[in-house]
Protein backbone atom coordinates (compact mmCIF):
# COMPACT_ATOMS: atom_id res chain seq x y z
CA UNK A 1 0.00 0.00 0.00
CA UNK A 2 1.47 3.30 -1.24
CA UNK A 3 0.45 6.55 -0.59
CA UNK A 4 1.80 10.37 -1.25
CA UNK A 5 3.34 11.39 2.09
CA UNK A 6 0.48 13.94 2.62
CA UNK A 7 -1.45 11.57 4.70
CA UNK A 8 -4.41 13.21 7.13
CA UNK A 9 -3.21 11.19 9.74
CA UNK A 10 0.71 12.11 9.56
CA UNK A 11 0.10 15.45 7.63
CA UNK A 12 3.68 16.74 8.04
CA UNK A 13 6.27 14.18 7.92
CA UNK A 14 9.07 16.53 7.67
CA UNK A 15 7.96 18.22 10.54
CA UNK A 16 8.60 14.55 12.04
CA UNK A 17 11.62 14.21 10.76
CA UNK A 18 13.25 17.37 11.95
CA UNK A 19 11.90 16.57 15.31
CA UNK A 20 12.44 12.65 15.82
CA UNK A 21 14.15 11.06 13.24
CA UNK A 22 17.92 10.28 14.29
CA UNK A 23 19.66 11.66 10.71
CA UNK A 24 17.32 14.49 10.20
CA UNK A 25 16.49 15.65 14.14
CA UNK A 26 17.41 19.26 14.31
CA UNK A 27 19.26 19.85 11.32
CA UNK A 28 18.73 23.11 9.79
CA UNK A 29 14.58 23.43 8.17
CA UNK A 30 15.96 25.55 5.35
CA UNK A 31 18.49 22.76 4.50
CA UNK A 32 15.63 20.42 5.01
CA UNK A 33 13.21 22.50 3.17
CA UNK A 34 15.54 22.95 0.27
CA UNK A 35 16.10 19.53 -0.57
CA UNK A 36 13.06 17.52 0.49
CA UNK A 37 9.88 17.87 -1.29
CA UNK A 38 6.90 16.07 -0.09
CA UNK A 39 5.61 15.68 -3.85
CA UNK A 40 9.03 13.42 -3.74
CA UNK A 41 8.02 11.35 -0.35
CA UNK A 42 6.62 8.18 -0.45
CA UNK A 43 4.48 6.92 2.76
CA UNK A 44 4.19 2.85 3.14
CA UNK A 45 2.79 0.41 5.10
CA UNK A 46 4.65 -2.27 5.92
CA UNK A 47 2.91 -5.54 7.41
CA UNK A 48 3.67 -7.73 9.85
CA UNK A 49 5.46 -10.68 7.99
CA UNK A 50 6.07 -9.35 4.59
CA UNK A 51 9.16 -8.81 3.03
CA UNK A 52 10.36 -5.76 2.46
CA UNK A 53 13.33 -6.20 0.20
CA UNK A 54 16.26 -8.85 0.25
CA UNK A 55 19.67 -6.82 1.22
CA UNK A 56 22.92 -7.53 -0.23
CA UNK A 57 21.88 -8.69 -3.35
CA UNK A 58 24.49 -8.44 -6.09
CA UNK A 59 24.12 -5.91 -8.22
CA UNK A 60 20.39 -4.76 -7.11
CA UNK A 61 20.99 -1.64 -5.01
CA UNK A 62 17.79 0.28 -3.48
CA UNK A 63 17.11 3.55 -4.94
CA UNK A 64 15.38 4.84 -1.50
CA UNK A 65 16.32 5.06 2.55
CA UNK A 66 13.65 3.44 4.78
CA UNK A 67 12.66 5.78 7.99
CA UNK A 68 10.69 4.38 10.31
CA UNK A 69 7.91 6.86 11.46
CA UNK A 70 6.25 4.75 13.94
CA UNK A 71 4.96 0.89 14.55
CA UNK A 72 7.86 -2.59 13.76
CA UNK A 73 10.23 -2.93 14.58
CA UNK A 74 12.06 -4.06 11.47
CA UNK A 75 13.92 -7.07 11.23
CA UNK A 76 16.94 -8.53 9.04
CA UNK A 77 17.07 -12.27 8.84
CA UNK A 78 20.22 -13.88 7.50
CA UNK A 79 20.32 -17.22 6.17
CA UNK A 80 20.49 -20.56 6.77
CA UNK A 81 19.87 -20.00 10.50
CA UNK A 82 17.27 -17.92 10.04
CA UNK A 83 19.11 -15.71 12.94
CA UNK A 84 17.62 -12.22 13.23
CA UNK A 85 21.47 -10.02 12.77
CA UNK A 86 19.44 -6.45 13.18
CA UNK A 87 16.59 -4.86 14.59
CA UNK A 88 15.44 -1.48 13.80
CA UNK A 89 12.77 0.56 15.78
CA UNK A 90 10.75 4.12 15.18
CA UNK A 91 12.47 6.90 14.84
CA UNK A 92 15.35 5.12 12.63
CA UNK A 93 16.67 4.32 9.25
CA UNK A 94 17.39 1.22 7.28
CA UNK A 95 18.29 -0.03 3.98
CA UNK A 96 21.88 2.07 4.21
CA UNK A 97 24.09 -0.66 3.49
CA UNK A 98 22.19 -1.02 -0.03
CA UNK A 99 22.32 2.50 -1.14
CA UNK A 100 25.06 3.42 -3.50
CA UNK A 101 26.56 6.29 -0.52
CA UNK A 102 28.99 6.59 1.61
CA UNK A 103 30.29 3.00 3.36
CA UNK A 104 27.33 1.72 1.40
CA UNK A 105 29.02 1.42 -1.88
CA UNK A 106 31.76 -1.08 0.40
CA UNK A 107 28.58 -2.81 2.26
CA UNK A 108 29.19 -6.39 1.34
CA UNK A 109 27.41 -9.38 2.72
CA UNK A 110 25.32 -12.41 1.88
CA UNK A 111 21.39 -11.83 0.95
CA UNK A 112 19.51 -11.50 4.16
CA UNK A 113 15.62 -10.88 4.40
CA UNK A 114 14.68 -7.52 5.70
CA UNK A 115 10.94 -7.49 7.08
CA UNK A 116 8.70 -5.84 9.33
CA UNK A 117 7.98 -7.97 12.06
CA UNK A 118 4.81 -5.60 13.24
CA UNK A 119 3.23 -3.55 11.06
CA UNK A 120 5.46 -0.17 10.69
CA UNK A 121 4.50 3.38 8.80
CA UNK A 122 7.72 3.99 6.86
CA UNK A 123 8.58 7.17 4.51
CA UNK A 124 11.14 6.39 1.55
CA UNK A 125 13.62 9.15 1.02
CA UNK A 126 15.06 9.40 -2.44
CA UNK A 127 18.68 8.53 -2.77
CA UNK A 128 19.48 11.87 -4.92
CA UNK A 129 17.94 13.65 -1.94
CA UNK A 130 19.96 11.39 0.45
CA UNK A 131 22.84 12.52 -1.91
CA UNK A 132 22.53 16.19 -1.72
CA UNK A 133 22.11 16.30 2.06
CA UNK A 134 24.97 14.15 2.63
CA UNK A 135 27.03 16.28 0.38
CA UNK A 136 26.12 19.75 2.32
CA UNK A 137 25.61 18.71 5.88
CA UNK A 138 28.81 17.58 7.88
CA UNK A 139 26.07 16.69 11.15
CA UNK A 140 24.14 14.32 8.65
CA UNK A 141 27.74 13.02 7.14
CA UNK A 142 28.52 12.19 10.83
CA UNK A 143 25.04 10.72 11.68
CA UNK A 144 24.90 8.97 8.75
CA UNK A 145 28.57 7.18 9.53
CA UNK A 146 27.42 6.24 12.74
CA UNK A 147 24.21 4.58 11.72
CA UNK A 148 26.70 2.16 9.76
CA UNK A 149 29.52 1.83 12.62
CA UNK A 150 26.28 0.78 15.14
CA UNK A 151 25.08 -2.22 13.07
CA UNK A 152 28.26 -3.72 13.17
CA UNK A 153 28.37 -2.95 17.03
CA UNK A 154 25.09 -4.58 17.03
CA UNK A 155 25.74 -7.70 15.31
CA UNK A 156 29.60 -7.65 17.86
CA UNK A 157 27.28 -7.81 20.52
CA UNK A 158 25.33 -11.11 18.67
CA UNK A 159 28.65 -12.43 18.80
CA UNK A 160 29.06 -12.72 22.26
CA UNK A 161 25.73 -14.36 22.47
CA UNK A 162 27.27 -17.71 24.11
CA UNK A 163 25.26 -21.12 24.24
CA UNK A 164 24.48 -19.87 28.21
CA UNK A 165 21.16 -18.48 27.49
CA UNK A 166 21.32 -15.77 30.66
CA UNK A 167 24.23 -13.97 28.32
CA UNK A 168 22.72 -14.31 25.24
CA UNK A 169 19.66 -12.82 26.33
CA UNK A 170 21.77 -10.32 28.45
CA UNK A 171 24.16 -9.51 25.06
CA UNK A 172 21.11 -8.91 22.60
CA UNK A 173 19.68 -6.30 25.68
CA UNK A 174 23.05 -4.80 25.86
CA UNK A 175 23.31 -4.49 21.92
CA UNK A 176 19.38 -2.54 22.15
CA UNK A 177 19.96 -0.41 24.97
CA UNK A 178 23.74 0.81 23.41
CA UNK A 179 21.98 1.02 19.97
CA UNK A 180 19.10 3.27 21.13
CA UNK A 181 20.96 5.28 23.57
CA UNK A 182 23.07 6.73 20.84
CA UNK A 183 20.46 7.21 18.37
CA UNK A 184 18.79 9.13 21.34
CA UNK A 185 15.38 7.25 21.07
CA UNK A 186 15.50 6.46 24.88
CA UNK A 187 14.73 8.85 27.02
CA UNK A 188 17.74 9.72 29.59
CA UNK A 189 18.05 7.63 33.07
CA UNK A 190 18.92 3.92 33.17
CA UNK A 191 15.62 2.88 32.02
CA UNK A 192 14.82 1.17 28.33
CA UNK A 193 11.72 -0.04 27.03
CA UNK A 194 11.83 -2.51 23.88
CA UNK A 195 8.71 -4.03 22.14
CA UNK A 196 10.94 -7.26 21.69
CA UNK A 197 8.57 -10.54 21.40
CA UNK A 198 10.06 -13.68 22.57
CA UNK A 199 10.47 -14.96 19.13
CA UNK A 200 12.84 -11.97 17.81
CA UNK A 201 14.77 -12.86 21.20
CA UNK A 202 15.06 -16.38 19.91
CA UNK A 203 15.62 -15.68 16.66
CA UNK A 204 18.70 -13.76 17.53
CA UNK A 205 20.46 -15.53 20.39
CA UNK A 206 19.59 -18.77 18.77
CA UNK A 207 17.85 -20.33 21.64
CA UNK A 208 13.88 -22.24 22.13
CA UNK A 209 11.06 -20.17 23.25
CA UNK A 210 10.47 -21.86 26.41
CA UNK A 211 14.03 -20.91 27.37
CA UNK A 212 14.16 -16.95 26.48
CA UNK A 213 10.70 -17.19 28.76
CA UNK A 214 12.80 -18.51 31.72
CA UNK A 215 15.65 -16.58 31.07
CA UNK A 216 13.03 -13.24 31.02
CA UNK A 217 11.40 -14.67 34.13
CA UNK A 218 14.49 -14.91 35.83
CA UNK A 219 15.71 -11.39 35.05
CA UNK A 220 12.44 -10.00 36.14
CA UNK A 221 12.60 -11.86 39.88
CA UNK A 222 16.29 -10.67 40.52
CA UNK A 223 15.17 -6.42 39.54
CA UNK A 224 16.95 -6.38 36.09
CA UNK A 225 13.45 -6.25 33.62
CA UNK A 226 10.43 -4.53 34.98
CA UNK A 227 7.35 -7.32 35.01
CA UNK A 228 4.93 -7.10 32.28
CA UNK A 229 1.78 -8.48 31.41
CA UNK A 230 2.22 -12.23 29.93
CA UNK A 231 0.26 -11.06 26.16
CA UNK A 232 2.99 -7.61 26.36
CA UNK A 233 6.00 -7.95 23.97
CA UNK A 234 7.65 -4.98 25.99
CA UNK A 235 10.85 -6.08 27.86
CA UNK A 236 11.99 -3.43 30.23
CA UNK A 237 15.56 -2.87 31.27
CA UNK A 238 15.75 -0.93 34.81
CA UNK A 239 18.99 -2.25 35.71
CA UNK A 240 21.56 -1.57 32.89
CA UNK A 241 24.51 -1.91 35.29
CA UNK A 242 23.60 -5.57 36.75
CA UNK A 243 22.72 -6.72 33.28
CA UNK A 244 26.36 -5.97 32.22
CA UNK A 245 27.13 -8.41 34.83
CA UNK A 246 25.32 -11.02 32.99
CA UNK A 247 26.49 -10.09 29.42
CA UNK A 248 30.12 -10.33 31.08
CA UNK A 249 29.08 -13.79 32.90
CA UNK A 250 31.31 -16.33 30.83
CA UNK A 251 33.27 -18.43 33.26
CA UNK A 252 31.30 -17.37 36.88
CA UNK A 253 27.55 -18.52 36.17
CA UNK A 254 24.92 -16.25 37.19
CA UNK A 255 23.20 -17.87 40.44
CA UNK A 256 19.38 -17.74 39.72
CA UNK A 257 19.63 -19.15 36.40
CA UNK A 258 19.16 -23.29 37.61
CA UNK A 259 20.46 -25.45 34.49
CA UNK A 260 24.64 -25.59 35.39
Amino acid sequence: MKKNAQNPQNPDPVDHLIQHNFLFRDLDSALIAKYINLEYLVMEKLYSSRPVYTAFRTDTPLEHLYVVMSGGPIVVRSTPLDRIIAITYSNSCFGMQNLALSYGNFSRAFPSLVEAYKTADVVKIPLETIRLIHQESEVFRQRYGLMFELQEKFQYHLLNCSTYPPQAVAALLRALIYQERELGNQPQGNTFIFDLPIEVIAKACQLNHRTVEQVLKGMTKIGLLKPHKAQNDLVTVVNPEELKAVYGATRDKVPWWPLR
